[in-house]
Order: structure tokens, then sequence, then C-alpha cells
């Protein structure tokens, strides 16, 4: 792929980034026949794959659709695992530009490779989204995600100047000092996980400050699923235009799709991932619209050329045009993972559901835990909920009124009774990253 310039580009008829976003759709499919013939030429290098095209006897001239990515094999964490550290990269490690990956903190972690190309793929990718949220080059962006191995901060980063606009690359932590730069150097862009975003708007009221009175206007958000009533609460405390994007690291990081300003889907960057939605048990295609897990295929990079990775996250996709004129089809927020759902008394209930549902009570902030036993032969769960100071009463009749409203509400959504325990302002755990809201001491041996 020719190397983009970093100067931010001519306004096409439909205001975006690169004019690839609103690729006519027949044209499209031939690009991404083009370049998924490349990438397999490019997993051949990769013992795994070549493994796989030796085994099923496929060639890159058997592909003649996108649909036929179908016949090529899936690739999972645990294979990448099995291959640790680099038995995916396609290139020698002469070429590698950038190594990322997982933190490892449940095992050795799972690395990634970038050449150059691929750094600068992965940069304007992220311009696309960010430009289609409101981004200009004028503008200056406070990142409270991590830099690291994680991909989120660098990845953002470098969008942003792709753009033309200035960094604060503050990472994560210290609440405090992340308000102080807020107010004095007068960013216009929030970027870090949707809970710390909550919990920046928490720590300056406690610090006497407006939320308000910051000169913020748009957020972007990621790292960790959310809901639109979370959407809402972000939007109101702070008082900016919140923005939903999706990556995962194993196909790039962030950049593989983005909300424009319709807010109806995150557009997924077509023109470099093939991505599939399939029932998780057969693999089988679901129906447009319907909820499954999504697969993705990475087009153009070079380094580790990834074949249809089984993300586990549960999304649905949507096909029909969208207002603002791009042409890819937009991904509805992640609702769940088929390696977090919990499995309750034989139903399957989605963490999210249960925040939706508690996000709908008034009086109750965004902070929860859900906690799992089983004393017997059932399973039992408590969801502990903080309450609102000016909600919070030595009432027990307003408490109890709340409790079994909040139930009601969760039983509801999930099909299964919980118990609720209201806790007081402040008590939950807080996190500058990805939120823990889910404790599981059942004993499933």
């Amino acid at each position: 792929m020719a190397k983009q310039s970093s100067a931010p580009r001519k306004k096409t008829p439909v205001d975006c980034w690169d004019p690839a976003e609103t690729l006519d759709p027949v044209l499209l499919r031939d690009l991404q026949v083009e370049r998924l013939h490349a990438q397999m030429r490019r997993a051949q290098q990769v013992p795994f794959y070549r493994k796989a095209f030796e085994a099923s006897g496929l060639k890159p001239e058997d592909i003649w659709s996108p649909e036929d990515i179908r016949h090529l094999p899936i690739t999972t964490k645990d294979d990448l695992r099995d291959h640790y550290p680099l038995g995916f990269l396609a290139v020698p490690r002469s070429e590698v530009a950038r190594y990322h990956g997982s933190s490892g903190t449940t095992g050795k972690p799972t690395f990634v490779a970038y050449t150059r190309n691929d750094v600068d793929t992965w940069a304007d990718l992220c311009a696309r989204f960010l430009y289609a949220g409101g981004l200009r080059p004028e503008h200056t962006v406070h990142v409270a995600f991590g830099y690291g191995l994680f991909t989120g901060g660098f990845g953002l980063h470098y969008g942003i100047e792709k753009v033309g606009a200035a960094v604060v690359p503050v990472a994560a932590g210290n609440t405090q000092r992340q308000i102080l730069l807020l107010q004095d150097l007068e960013p216009e862009v929030l970027i870090c996980t949707p809970s710390y975003a909550l919990n920046i708007a928490e720590v300056c009221r406690e610090e006497g400050v407006d939320p308000h009175d910051l000169k913020l206007r748009y957020g972007h958000f990621g790292g960790e699923p959310w809901t639109e009533k979370m959407r809402q609460q972000i939007e109101a405390e702070l008082g900016i235009e919140a923005f939903n994007n999706y990556g995962l690291s194993e196909v790039l990081g962030p950049g593989v799709s983005g909300e424009c300003a319709e807010h109806n889907g995150m557009h997924i960057q077509e023109d470099h991932f093939l991505v599939e939605c399939v029932d998780p048990d057969t693999l089988e295609p679901v129906t447009d619209g319907s909820y499954g897990e999504l697969i993705f295929t990475n087009l153009t990079k070079e380094a580790m050329p990834i074949l249809r990775y089984r993300t586990r996250d549960i999304a649905a996709l949507e096909t029909c045009p969208c207002p603002c004129g791009r042409t890819s089809v937009r991904m509805h927020r992640v609702v769940g993972r088929t390696d977090d759902m919990l499995i309750i008394r034989g139903a399957n209930v989605y963490p999210s559901q249960i925040e939706e549902s508690l996000l709908r009570v008034e009086g109750v902030a965004p902070h929860y835990l859900i906690e799992l036993h089983r004393p017997g032969a059932l399973d039992e769960v408590t969801v502990k909920v903080e309450v609102l100071p000016a909600f919070f009463s030595d009432k027990m009749r307003l408490m109890q009124a709340l409790r079994e409203d909040i139930q009601r509400r969760i039983e509801t959504t999930t099909g299964v009774r919980m118990q609720i325990e209201l806790v007081p302002p402040q008590t939950l755990e807080r996190s500058i990253g990805k939120s823990k809201r889910v404790l599981d001491h059942r004993n499933m041996a």
C-alpha cells in the first residue's frame, strides 16, 4: 500500500477523511478479492496457514468473491498462544517496525507485529473514524489510554497526528492530574474508556470543578463494552458528543470501525477488513441485523496476516445505507462476548444486559459488580449497585423500593432473578482501564 500523506486531505462530496470510505460496492468487492489473494500469498509464509492451505488444497485463485472466505481456516487466540511468541510472523524481523500485544495478566502475552507500512495504515484508519467523529487539525486531544503493549494509546495517538491535531499523551491514571490538564490545556477531545470518562466527571465534582466548564466537545471511547444509556450519561455529565469505536490487537488495534455523526453503527473499514457475523456454535452466517459472533480478516497487514480471526465479540451488522454517505457495512455496539457470557440456571446472560437495566433506574450510578456463587445445586447472583449521593437514604422503605425496581428490571431483561445489594456512593472500586464487572466464585469443576 502506498504511504499516505500526513497532511489533512481535501474534502470529498461526503465530508470524510478518505475517498475509500465512499467506494462503490462493486468496486469494493473487487478490491477485497484482490487484496485477499495478496494476503493469502503472505499467509503462506506462516507455518500455521501453509499447513492449512496444503491440507485443503486451497490457492488464492480459488477465491472468487468475499463470501468464499468461508473456505479458509479459522484462527483463534489459542492458535496465537500456541505459536508464541512470533509464530505468525510473515516477514523477516528486520522488517518489523513495532510490537504490541496483550498485557499477559492471565499468562504469556499475545504479541502482534507491524511493518512500517502497517503502522502507516493503522494511523490512517484511526484518522478516518476520528475525523468522522468531529476531530479537525485545529483541535487538541487528551489521550487517557495506557501507552505500552496495549494498542489503544499508540493507535489513537498516531491517528490524531495524521489528522494534524495536537496530542496531550497523558496516559492512564492520576485522575486529579488529568483534570488539571483538562482545565489548563483546554483540549476539545477526550479519549479513554467510557467508564473512565464517567470517573473523570465524578472526580471533577468532588474537586469542585463543573465538568461542563471544561472545553471538551467530543469524546472517542473504546476498550470495553458500553451501552447506549452509558453514552447518554457521559454526554450529559461532560457536555460532549460521544463516539464509539472498535478494534482488537490481533487484526490491527483501534481503527477497525468507528461511528460517524449519525450514531447508527460503526463503519467497518471494508477496504482493509472482511467481516463475517456467524452463529458461535455452528459458525454459519446469521441473517442481516441478527446478533452473532464477529470474525475478521485483515486484508492488508504485512507483518502478521491474520485470516478469519474469531473475536468472541457478539454484535450485529447493518447493511442499509447510512445518511452520512459512507458505503461500508456497519456494526452495532458489542453486547457481550461468547467467552464472558454467563450461563446462569440455564440462561445466557451478558453483563451488558445488566448494565443496560441499571442505567434505566433513576438514582443509580454506573458502577456495579456482579458476583456469582453456587452454594448448592443452583447458581446465586448478587449485583452490587452503587447509589448516587442524592438518592442514598437511611430510610429502609425508600431503599427497598429502589432495590425492587432494579431487581424487576434486570429480571425482565435477562429472565433471571438476582439479589440486589445497594451500596453507598464511592464504595465500589474504580478502574482507570477496563472495568472489572464480574466475580465468579462458582466451582465449575
